[in-house]
């Protein structure tokens, strides 16, 4: 039940219906016992400072911030953390004393996720796509001690922009190209990481990326799309002997950083896994 003593945080963003963000984070809230409440609040581009005022105003304990407004919230917050500095993007606010905080989780959620099956840090990564999720990763992969990063892109010209970026904000070792040269770096790599939609969602029967015959059994393969969850590129990780793993596990492990942040609680991530499969 809410009532004046609950504690309310939520999403912002442009379109909103479709995310798991409030039955995961309610779920948790109940398992645990917390006055919290999570809601979503569809907001557009030209209101998004009004509307991180606004909830600040209103005593909103925090939000997760969602497309299209990840970059765009930065310069209405106070303090900006150090990942979402580098990145470049927010994805979760913290209001408390005055102050809004901005944090990017996405990054740790991905990197969590990786970790339940081989330890990141040395490990040559091929991220494949060049957009907001590939810079996240990225940053974060780099802050955790990796070896190298190959950013593969059906436009080279983006992967190299990304690169640059990336390079000239934090010591790294970074590697571009596009699709062809992704075989060959595949070969090479420990961890492979698709950025991009390809695979998702109504297009499930997609061509993957990447076939089995192109992978090895040492490899370890994320695929940031977790609708649906076993991907045809998953399968055909799978069919080569590698390790994969879903993209439901960086949006449990995103959202488990950002309720740690509201609350000062773990999450109890097997009850926000369990909900999400029952959506899902």
């Amino acid at each position: 039940m809410i009532t004046g003593k609950t504690n309310i945080v939520g999403l912002i963003g442009d379109p909103v219906e479709h995310s798991m963000s409030p039955p995961m984070h309610n779920a948790a809230f109940k398992y645990l016992g917390l006055d919290f409440a999570y809601l979503p609040f569809n907001v557009k581009t030209t209101v998004l400072g009004e509307a991180i005022k606004g909830a600040s105003a209103l005593g909103i304990k925090g939000l997760n911030v969602t497309i299209p407004h990840k970059t765009n919230a930065l310069e209405f917050l106070d303090v900006i953390d150090n990942p979402a500095e580098l990145i470049g993007a927010v994805n979760t606010i913290k209001f408390n004393n005055e102050k809004t905080t901005g944090y990017n989780t996405d990054g740790i959620g991905a990197v969590r996720a990786l970790e339940e099956f081989v330890l990141v840090k040395d490990k040559r990564v091929v991220i494949v796509g060049a957009g907001g999720a590939a810079r996240a990763v990225a940053f974060q992969l780099i802050l955790s001690g990796i070896e190298s990063i190959t950013i593969i892109n059906r436009t080279p010209e983006k992967a190299l922009k990304l690169k640059n970026e990336i390079e000239s904000k934090i010591d790294s070792n970074i590697f571009y190209g596009n699709l062809e040269i992704l075989e060959k770096e595949i070969s090479k790599a420990d961890i492979l990481i698709n950025t991009t939609p390809i695979g998702m969602y109504p297009h499930i029967d997609d061509t993957p990326l990447a076939n089995a015959s192109m992978m090895h059994s040492d490899l370890v393969v994320n695929d940031l799309v977790y609708s649906p969850m076993d991907t045809v590129l998953l399968k055909e990780a799978e069919k080569a002997g590698a390790k994969s793993v879903s993209g439901l596990k960086m949006l449990l492990y995103q959202g488990a950083e950002a309720f740690k942040i509201w609350t000062g609680k773990e999450a109890p991530v097997d009850v926000m896994e369990k909900i999400v499969l029952d959506l899902l």
